[in-house]
């Protein structure tokens, strides 16, 4: 979408599509997963365990940082990459807030 429309959606609804946009993807999910699973990790880790280049994982990277999923510190030529639990718990209270207000009233 886009951004001359947002403003006609509430915060809430802008925010939740960014992240469901961020991770509308399997290698964004397989990312997540792996990063949960640790406590903190180098995209060379992640390089090594899934079936993707450096730079197709740097640029998922990218995505999942820029809606604020995960972070990344910089020491020399290396990024180490975790989870921001904040945005993690936003996410989650966005999608159960957004699939519990869903009524079946169709058909």
């Amino acid at each position: 979408m886009g951004k001359t429309l947002t403003h006609k959606f509430t915060n809430q609804q802008n925010r939740l599509a960014g992240l469901a946009k961020a991770i509308g993807h399997p290698a964004r999910i397989a990312i997540l997963e792996f990063l949960a699973s640790r406590d903190t990790c180098y995209c060379g880790d992640i390089v090594e365990e899934l079936p993707l280049s450096q730079s197709t994982i740097s640029q998922h990277l990218k995505e999942l940082k820029k809606a604020g999923l995960v972070h990344g510190t910089t020491t020399g030529v290396k990024t180490c990459y975790c989870i921001d639990v904040k945005v993690w718990e936003e996410t989650k209270i966005l999608i159960q807030t957004f699939f519990g207000n869903i009524q079946q009233r169709c058909c």
